[in-house]
């Protein structure tokens, strides 16, 4: 009989993309997202915890991957109805969904926040993971720009709660109607110039062809106007016109636009002023000859006025023409929240944190369901991103305090060490009893330095004859022991003998 072959042991490492997150880190992410719940129960918002497994067709566009498009999430398909199923991979895909099947039973408007772990099968890198937090608060049902004002205030009041003090981020509001405005605005440019008596029948032809490709080069135009910061204004001309070399030398190709199209652009990305009111008129003579980029203006107008009034001031919430990145989603105002601190790069070099929050007004998600235009507006945090940016700025970080630990000195009177637990539970402190093999004291005092633990409780027979305890403050023994003879620890003051009655108020005084 043939020898069966040994199924080799599974490695133990994390899947690529992924990582594990211990102790202090689960704590930290933790005591953030209940401060900004905080922030956003104050503001009316209720939680949401919807599922984290939806239906392809529910989650509706993928996210697009650089190197694989639309395979932007983690699906399988179930094997007795054939239905596609994927792990969510944002918190707004879920919300619609949510709200066209209860909306008879939810309030209008609706106001929810949401948080929790998203996934994406995405090409992971550094510090970019396949599942990551979010922390989102939206307002559905409300088509006034009152309810965009209001998100922007509460994203403001969010990072500072946090720790993020003013000065030290800004959020930029900008609108895709005035992107919208401005292509208009360039096609009737073009039709003054080109037929300025007036349009005949194939002038007519031809301004509508000029005014179709230049609404079907949109997504294009708003990923090559992502690309100000980088490639400033000769790069994106160049794009928009006929190519241009990048770093490494390849040619990319252009989008071919005329050259007033890319005039157009570069004014729109150049709008921004010394003030909210200088910008918003710039913004005006950009799209002089649109309906509804002079809306998206007014809109702008609107939310800094809501905004002024609520004491928003401009070192905390400005109009900047700039942020682009998501107006292919959105339909109205777009918000981006950007840390404007430096910190040093991998190569120890000074750069700006950048972007931790983003969100918008999107009235066309909830349609996809109900075949009807539902109005609604909100914001998503990157938890992770915001905790790397407090953990730059050293307002959160190292280790975390571990429990009081209770030694063990007799095992027959575990319930005596139990019973010391559960006083000191029982005021809210954090305790436990040594569960090891507690043979070896050493290895008792090891595993209390292992877990960072303040102090160390030690009752043995002589001391519970004598109806005292001892105390080891273990974090000034630290500070105290280096360079210490034995006999020298033992007398100074990080180890102490106390009433056995007094064990509650002097581990609490010790505590602060």
């Amino acid at each position: 009989m043939a020898k069966q072959k040994k199924q080799p042991r599974p490695k133990a490492e994390t899947p690529k993309g992924f990582r594990d997150y211990f102790g202090h880190e689960v704590t930290e992410r933790q005591e953030m997202l209940n401060r900004i719940a905080e922030v956003y129960r104050r503001y009316g918002f209720d939680a949401l915890e919807s599922s984290g497994v939806e239906t392809v067709e529910a989650l509706g566009k993928f996210l697009p991957d650089v190197d694989r498009p639309n395979e932007g999430v983690f699906a399988w398909q179930e094997d007795d109805d054939k239905t596609w199923l994927a792990l969510r991979y944002d918190l707004t895909a879920p919300l619609a969904r949510v709200y066209a099947q209860h909306r008879n039973d939810l309030p209008t408007p609706y106001r929810r926040y949401a948080m929790g772990p998203v996934w994406r099968n995405e090409k992971p890198g550094p510090g970019r993971f396949r599942q990551f937090y979010q922390c989102d608060a939206d307002t559905v049902g409300a088509p006034n720009v009152a309810a965009d004002a209001e998100i922007c205030g509460m994203l403001a009041d969010a990072l500072e709660t946090v720790g993020i003090p003013r000065g030290d981020y800004i959020i930029r509001v900008n609108n895709r109607k005035v992107l919208n405005g401005i292509i208009e605005s360039v096609a009737e440019l073009q039709k003054q110039m080109t037929f300025p008596e007036g349009l005949s029948e194939r002038g007519q032809r031809e301004f509508e062809t000029l005014r179709t490709r230049l609404i079907a080069s949109t997504d294009n135009v708003m990923r090559t106007l992502d690309k100000f910061d980088k490639i400033g204004d000769r790069g994106v001309r160049e794009l928009l016109g006929t190519g241009r070399k990048d770093a490494s030398g390849a040619f990319i190709d252009g989008l071919g636009l005329p050259e007033y199209v890319a005039d157009g652009f570069l004014a729109f990305l150049h709008a921004k002023g010394e003030t909210n009111e200088v910008t918003l008129q710039r913004l005006r003579e950009v799209v002089r000859y649109s309906q509804e980029g002079l809306q998206g203006v007014n809109e702008l107008e609107e939310i800094a006025t809501l905004l002024a009034r609520q004491g928003y001031g401009p070192e905390q919430i400005i109009i900047d023409p700039s942020v682009v990145r998501g107006l292919g989603y959105y339909t109205g105002p777009v918000f981006e929240a950007e840390l404007t601190f430096e910190i040093l790069d991998e190569k120890g070099r000074p750069r700006q944190f950048g972007s931790v929050a983003g969100g918008g007004r999107y009235d066309d998600l909830v349609k996809r369901f109900t075949g009807q235009e539902v109005p609604a507006t909100g914001i998503s945090i990157g938890v992770d991103r915001l905790l790397a940016a407090l953990r730059a700025k050293g307002r959160v970080g190292g280790t975390a305090q571990g429990p009081v630990l209770i030694t063990v000195m007799d095992r027959d009177r575990m319930g005596d060490y139990q019973k010391m637990a559960a006083e000191l539970r029982g005021a809210g402190i954090r305790a436990e009893v040594y569960l090891g093999n507690p043979k070896n004291f050493g290895n008792q005092l090891k595993y209390a330095d292992k877990r960072d633990c303040p102090l160390a409780i030690i009752e043995g027979e002589d001391e519970k004859a004598r109806g005292v305890v001892t105390v080891k403050d273990l974090v000034l023994g630290k500070a105290l022991a280096e360079g210490m003879s034995h006999e020298e620890w033992k007398e100074q003051p990080a180890q102490e003998e106390i009433a056995r009655g007094n064990l509650l108020a002097y581990v609490q005084e010790k505590l602060g």
